[in-house]
């Protein structure tokens, strides 16, 4: 009877921690709970490796910009952060049932795919403002092959415009699949890699027009190829 008891104590101790530490996490236990389980099984069935030890701000409003090759890539950027990182993310899958209430609990911004809806732009600047995290995929959709596809300048827009740290992630190996479900149990080792942000202060001063966001996307999309090892080609140029 007194192990049974024992049991118990210890049971409801480690419960009682589970939940005060879920209560401290900046974003509320749903996001603590998210963490748990994204950063065990990515770990577990991953063999998720990384080149340095992640360089976000642990304060303070920051962009991360990052190849995609996977609907999986927003959680291995994320792994062992604290912090929320809002991703920018297509609308379509925004509001999927099954996909909503992470998509909520993980503070997504959705956008629609044809670029005319301000609202997803103006959700990004006050996140940053708000001195947060916001999770950009600038290459606008999934893409398997080996070198990176032409860059969103809106990307370029909101760093110009908040003048806050961009920092470039290389995935490597990110798992695919002929569905949408199929990389979630497509196991093989990934790896991270994470850049030094990148200087734009030279750009910030300079009226944003489009031979000048292009050429800071440019730059952007360079530094994530550069990680990577693999190339770019920006749609204003054959090289």
């Amino acid at each position: 009877m007194a192990a049974k008891w024992t049991l118990a104590f210890y049971m409801t101790i480690a419960i009682m921690t589970l939940f005060v530490q879920g209560a401290r996490w900046p974003d509320g236990w749903h996001a603590w709970a998210l963490a748990i389980v994204n950063r065990f099984y990515v770990r577990a069935f991953f063999h998720f490796r990384t080149n340095r030890p992640c360089p976000f701000p642990t304060d303070g409003p920051a962009i991360i910009i990052a190849n995609h090759s996977s609907p999986m890539d927003p959680m291995f950027v994320w792994v062992g952060r604290r912090q929320i990182i809002g991703f920018m993310m297509a609308r379509e899958y925004y509001e999927v049932k099954f996909l909503h209430w992470i998509a909520v609990a993980m503070q997504s911004i959705p956008v629609q795919r044809n670029g005319k809806d301000l609202a997803p732009t103006r959700a990004a600047l006050r996140r940053l403002k708000d001195g947060k995290l916001l999770g950009v995929f600038p290459e606008g959709g999934i893409n398997r092959e080996r070198d990176l596809k032409a860059g969103n300048p809106g990307m370029a827009w909101l760093a110009v415009r908040s003048q806050v740290p961009v920092y470039p992630v290389y995935i490597q190996n990110s798992p695919g699949g002929e569905t949408m479900i199929d990389p979630f149990y497509n196991f093989g080792p990934v790896t991270v890699y994470y850049g030094d942000p990148i200087d734009l202060s030279a750009y910030y001063d300079r009226k944003p027009t489009q031979e000048v966001l292009q050429e800071v996307t440019d730059i952007m999309m360079a530094r994530i190829a550069e990680l990577g090892g693999v190339g770019y080609t920006s749609c204003t140029s054959t090289t």
